[in-house]
């Protein structure tokens, strides 16, 4: 009996030297990046999808993670993938962008993606609530999650994540937003955000936030007209996949 529910699973899919480490989302699993890694392997780049801490076997192993945690376990996924190829791109959805973006302020790779990353949280209770959240965790372990947010029915029906939110995560996110934060004015690699419209999470006004704050000269932002959160897996996933491509060929051809 695996420990790892199905759809959980890391997945490494080689190809040439060029790697593109791929980062999902809170609560989520590396198989919401599945389809934009095999697009990406598709066109000649190496992919590598690690498993964060925590996600991916059942609810209760989140009780336990730290940012750190998570952070520790996208670096080894950058080391592992650094094994395999001379050049690295990182992509994340959601906290996966925001891990993205904090590897990408001290790691040497070639650029970063970063899709619907926070770059603050607005959840009220999350908020006002911040300073006793480990304290509250104790008792409540964790709170139901609403609608997925995902606008395509088929992609809706293979999605795999926890079915609640664990109560300490959300402490835990807040200290890795303010930890990215602090990063982001050290951030001079070239850097693609992309945004959903429709994102009722992480609308766009975070991807102008981040991009205002990133000193990078080399820096776009793309506004997608469909879909929801998860980008990867929804309506306009075709269009966030050749953007993210175009962008890997560039700073590939960029970096001689």
């Amino acid at each position: 009996m695996t420990q790892i529910m199905k759809g959980g699973q890391p997945f490494f899919i080689p190809a040439g030297s060029t790697g593109c480490l791929l980062l999902h989302g809170f609560t989520g699993t590396p198989n919401e990046m599945h389809w934009m890694g095999e697009y990406l392997n598709g066109r000649g780049f190496t992919v590598l999808a690690p498993r964060l801490f925590g996600h991916g076997t059942q609810l209760a192993d989140m009780y336990r993670a730290r940012w750190q945690d998570w952070a520790a376990s996208a670096e080894d996924g950058y080391y592992l993938l650094k094994g395999s190829c001379d050049k690295i791109v990182i992509v994340g959805l959601s906290m996966g962008g925001a891990l993205s973006l904090l590897l990408s302020s001290y790691l040497p790779v070639l650029g970063v993606i970063a899709m619907a990353a926070p770059y603050e949280i607005h959840d009220w209770m999350v908020r006002r609530l911040r300073a006793i959240l480990p304290i509250l965790s104790l008792i409540y372990k964790s709170r139901a999650k609403g609608p997925s947010g995902i606008f395509d029915p088929m992609a809706e029906q293979v999605h795999v994540d926890y079915e609640g939110y664990p109560v300490r995560g959300g402490y835990e996110l807040q200290g890795l937003l303010a930890e990215m934060r602090s990063g982001l004015p050290r951030l001079h690699k070239p850097l693609l955000l992309i945004n959903s419209k429709l994102d009722e999470t992480v609308p766009p006004e975070h991807a102008q936030a981040i991009y205002d704050t990133v000193p990078a000269s080399d820096k776009e932002i793309l506004v997608l007209e469909e879909g929801g959160h998860v980008i990867p897996r929804d309506l306009a996933r075709q269009t966030a996949f050749k953007a993210a491509g175009d962008f890997v060929q560039h700073v590939t051809s960029g970096s001689g």
